[in-house]
């Protein structure tokens, strides 16, 4: 059952579910003022206790910290 709403990713499985159904993962961070700003948008590589490293849509790859990014699906 799919939902059209965003899902927030944190644990290792869901990480997991997200890079075999190849779905696009945004990740979003804290700006000095304390709003969430999205930094990054692609399919899930790598992940491991630290960080995920993620495919960008233009092919590159990103490498973000699961401490001070929160990760979701797109909708």
């Amino acid at each position: 059952m799919k939902s059209n709403k965003p899902r927030t990713l944190q644990k290792n499985i869901e990480f997991f579910t997200a890079a075999l159904s190849q779905c696009t993962v945004t990740a979003w961070q804290e700006d000095p003022a304390g709003v969430y700003c999205e930094v990054g948008r692609g399919i899930v590589e790598r992940i491991n206790e630290y960080s995920v490293r993620i495919r960008n849509e233009d092919g590159t790859k990103s490498h973000y910290d699961r401490d001070i990014t929160m990760f979701q699906t797109e909708k």
